[in-house]
């Protein structure tokens, strides 16, 4: 196996990431997903256009005359109630602040819920969504576009528990438009008690009594870049254009000849739950939570031989809402390290919020000791942990095409 430090220093800088509600303490005692750790980065892409927030017509705030607070987020990504139909952090910030918030998981991958609602943010008409989620690269595209309010972090006091190293992203200096919800990588994940045999690499995935269960994410930094790096790609550094088609060959070649049997966004973990898939290239933090709700130990989380990837997702407020102050009144509530913990201790994703690990440790020291939410250096090295490199406009849109015709077949 290939060893080396990551080539983004701000992967060194998050690896020493030091979160009262649900546990997954007997997740990790009946055994951790797999030997790989967790680290997160802010990866870099390129800067947007200065000056932007200042010439932005904002809508009339309401926040004063209409508490209310709508949330859009991916699934699995949130605390719930042994029910699964009750969030407790959310409930709990109702009642402290008497903002009624509703949540929706609306987004599938980052292309397809941007596609949905870009025309009507473009034309400045109300998306009935006051915080939305979205990755570091498309969160760059979003604030260079203008698409999201500037943020008052001066009435978000508990902002300030924000890691260090997270606080001035070169996609947003200063953080002015956006605040990190999670971090994780993508490697393989698999049901072992189906699969027969431990998965280690890419090529593990490929095998004939596995053709036709197997699903792939839709979003190309994660399962093309893990695919690049099998291939001997530093993908946090510069490759160039044949590097990424060779990946997307790969995986088309994968498509048509029945191995791969789905390419999707969020909802990869239904045809895991049914059955109809038994393996394939996974979000870390999504594995425990398909642990927790079929009752079947046996999923496994493993960063591939090869490495995996790293990537940060992030609040913002869309340009259409009306109630910019009740949405920052939110993302504040999830920087108190006791709420940020009781959220980490759920979702298992790595958690962005100094001071969240000594809460964990008051709810399950097991949890507190996670590498895959609270990561060491040592883990990101030695399992040659990368974020994808940002992407000029001209190669986002290029490569984006190309992937789109992987998808489609």
């Amino acid at each position: 196996m290939r060893r080396r430090p990551p080539a983004d220093p701000a992967v060194r800088a998050l690896a020493g990431l030091g979160a009262t509600g649900l546990s997954r303490r007997n997740l990790l005692r009946g055994g951790a997903l797999g030997a790989a750790a967790l680290g997160l980065a802010a990866c870099a892409p390129p800067l947007p256009p200065a000056g932007g927030a200042a010439a932005l017509t904002l809508p009339k705030d309401l926040s004063e005359t209409e508490k209310t607070v709508a949330f859009a987020n991916w699934t699995a990504y949130l605390d719930q109630d042994e029910s699964a139909t009750r969030y407790p952090t959310l409930e709990a910030f109702q009642k402290a602040t008497g903002i009624k918030a509703t949540y929706a998981v609306d987004i599938e991958d980052n292309d397809s819920y941007f596609n949905k609602i870009a025309p009507q943010l473009r034309a400045k008409q109300d998306i009935d969504r006051d915080v939305f989620v979205f990755t570091d690269w498309m969160a760059n595209r979003i604030i260079r576009d203008q698409l999201v309010q500037p943020l008052e972090v001066i009435r978000m006091p508990h902002v300030s528990n924000m890691r260090d190293s997270l606080k001035d992203v070169s996609f947003d200096p200063g953080r002015e438009h956006s605040i990190t919800w999670q971090s994780g990588f993508a490697g393989i994940g698999y049901d072992k008690s189906k699969v027969g045999r431990e998965l280690k690499s890419l090529d593990d995935l490929w095998a004939d009594d596995l053709k036709g269960r197997i699903v792939v994410l839709s979003e190309f930094r994660d399962t093309a870049g893990l695919v690049m790096q099998q291939q001997g790609v530093d993908i946090s550094g510069a490759f160039d254009k044949a590097a990424v088609e060779k990946a997307f060959a790969e995986i088309d070649k994968r498509v048509r000849d029945g191995f791969i049997r789905r390419i999707k966004g969020n909802s990869y973990l239904e045809d895991l739950k049914s059955g109809n898939a038994v393996a394939g290239i996974v979000w870390s933090g999504d594995l425990f939570v398909l642990r927790a709700e079929t009752g079947n130990d046996n999923w496994q989380f493993v960063i591939p031989e090869s490495g995996g990837t790293i990537w940060s997702d992030n609040m913002m407020v869309p340009i259409t809402s009306t109630h910019r102050r009740n949405a920052m009144a939110l993302m504040d509530w999830y920087y108190r390290p006791d709420i940020a913990a009781q959220v980490a201790a759920y979702v298992n994703y790595v958690c962005p919020v100094d001071g969240a690990k000594e809460e964990m440790e008051k709810i399950d020291p097991d949890l507190a000791d996670s590498p895959f939410i609270f990561p060491g250096e040592s883990y990101i090295e030695d399992n040659n942990i990368q974020g994808f490199r940002a992407l000029s406009s001209q190669e986002d849109s290029d490569y984006s095409a190309a992937w789109a015709k992987v998808v489609g077949n």
